[in-house]
């Protein structure tokens, strides 16, 4: 592939056209064999395709309690997730030039919601999360992050983006209530059936959405939710008593009642959440260690996922290489890390790249335009975020699915015929849904490849960097035990 850092002089285009202007220049449009159209064109894909970002993100972060049992609120984090998903597209699409879109992150906003609030207030919550954001940035301008990408094998790169794929289908199937939690067996479909209105509902919308996605039609997701929600709407006006008898696990459905239910300016009161209460004498509640450790598996399950998409979006759009190496990848971590900085500061949780932005290169995308113009359309989605109110669980949940299909379909990548790559690839698709934890996956992924490699003989071809990770790895799944014996 070429250099990232083209000469001011015009660039040879694939097809032996020179490139037109500075702007075309400056993003290698022809370069990379597109056009101007074809970029907004796959802005407003990727856009359509995880706009639903806003809407599911709020049902996540806005009602998960903090150890003070204190929530966020629906509108605030919907205003929020749409202006740092804002901010953080045009960020990548300047600093990257590659079409890869980001906002608050799926399984990320899980490990914010069920790992980390219910330890603290949520003011700590995302100073830690801009703490991590910080390190992250510090791991990339050291080219660390980038060494350590070129270290893990493909195989397992792409095992981590299918294992965060299923975590997200589970995330979905457990917040609908068709998958419930129980003694024996540990897991069920519904509560020891599958009955009700709102799985109804749920059901509905994973077979609309799974239609319009085969078709392949432009905001499947999106619409799927819009008209699973219409419907819904329907079910609890004619069949409903405005409570939660039919129900409902979160938001009841229900017509607006006023405009302001519709459209509105952005609810900005979560911006600088962070600061609340000074920087002095805070996480004294958890401890040092504590802190520690939940900054190392935030960082760890951004760091992962960021790559695992990245590998996969680049691939489709032929950006990679054999090896699943993009060049310039440094300007698409930096712009990752400025993403987690925003979300820390704008309290939308943990930014990350998106797979949807799929979507975008399939409608040609190659360049950085193209998130610049996702971002532009996430700018208008604030004055909208009120709608937000109006969708159930049940309405939002099958996008999960549909997305963890998605991630899956990347499984065909992975050489299980190689006993290390196929054991260590199995470990980290299984154990971060079987743990509900991303860091996890990660965890035992290497782990098992890095023992698999040692065993057969073959321990001096893991990457040292691969070497080190496994270690503090294996020292944070021993943390419990190891305390047992110090105490």
């Amino acid at each position: 592939m070429k250099s990232p850092n083209p000469s001011p002089s015009d660039v040879p285009a694939r097809d032996g056209r020179p490139a037109n202007g500075p702007l075309d220049r400056f993003f290698r449009i022809s370069e990379r064999g597109s056009t101007l159209g074809t970029e907004v064109r796959g802005g407003l894909a990727t856009f359509f395709a995880m706009a639903y970002i806003v809407v599911l993100n709020p049902l996540i972060i806005g009602l998960a309690t903090d150890v003070n049992g204190e929530t966020l609120g629906i509108p605030g984090v919907a205003a929020m997730t749409a202006l740092v998903a804002a901010l953080s597209c045009v960020l990548m699409g300047v600093v990257s030039r590659y079409p890869f879109a980001i906002a608050a992150g799926m399984g990320l906003n899980a490990v914010v919601a069920f790992g980390i609030a219910p330890l603290m207030p949520w003011a700590d919550v995302f100073l830690l999360i801009i703490i991590e954001g910080v390190l992250l940035l510090i791991l990339v301008l050291t080219g660390f992050r980038t060494a350590v990408f070129a270290a893990i094998p493909p195989g397992l790169k792409v095992a981590i983006a299918v294992g965060v794929g299923l975590f997200l289908a589970l995330i979905g199937l457990v917040n609908a209530g068709f998958v419930q939690g129980n003694e024996a067996p540990p897991l069920q479909l519904g509560a020891g059936g599958l009955n009700g209105w709102p799985i109804l509902i749920f059901v509905i919308g994973l077979l609309l959405s799974i239609a319009l996605y085969v078709r392949n039609v432009r905001g499947a997701l999106l619409i799927g939710i819009v008209v699973t929600t219409g419907i819904a709407i329907v079910v609890e006006t004619l069949l409903g008593d405005g409570g939660d008898r039919l129900g409902w696990a979160e938001t009841i459905p229900s017509l607006p009642s006023s405009a302001a239910e519709l459209v509105a300016l952005p609810d900005t009161s979560l911006l600088g959440l962070f600061a609340e209460g000074g920087l002095s004498g805070r996480f004294s509640d958890v401890g040092v260690a504590t802190v520690v450790m939940l900054v190392f598996t935030l960082l760890l399950a951004d760091f992962f996922d960021t790559m695992g998409t990245m590998v996969g979006v680049a691939h489709q759009g032929d950006l990679a290489d054999e090896n699943g190496n993009i060049e310039g990848a440094r300007g698409v971590l930096t712009a990752d890390a400025l993403g987690t900085l925003l979300g820390g500061a704008g309290s939308a949780s943990v930014a990350t790249l998106y797979a949807e932005s799929a979507a975008g290169v399939g409608e040609g995308a190659r360049t950085g335009i193209a998130p610049i113009v996702t971002g532009a359309m996430f700018l208008v989605a604030t004055l909208f975020t009120p709608l937000v109110t109006l969708v159930p669980f049940e309405a939002a949940t099958p996008v999960l699915v549909i997305v963890g299909f998605m991630m899956m379909t990347q499984v065909t990548g992975i050489d299980f015929k190689d006993p290390a790559i196929g054991i260590g690839a199995f470990l980290a698709i299984i154990m971060m849904p079987f743990t509900y934890s991303i860091a996890n996956g990660i965890g035992f992924g290497l782990l098992g490849y890095a023992f698999v490699m040692l065993v057969t003989g073959r321990g001096r071809r893991v990457h040292p960097l691969l070497w080190l990770i496994s270690v503090i790895f294996l020292i944070h799944f021993a943390e419990a035990p190891i305390s047992a014996l110090i105490t």
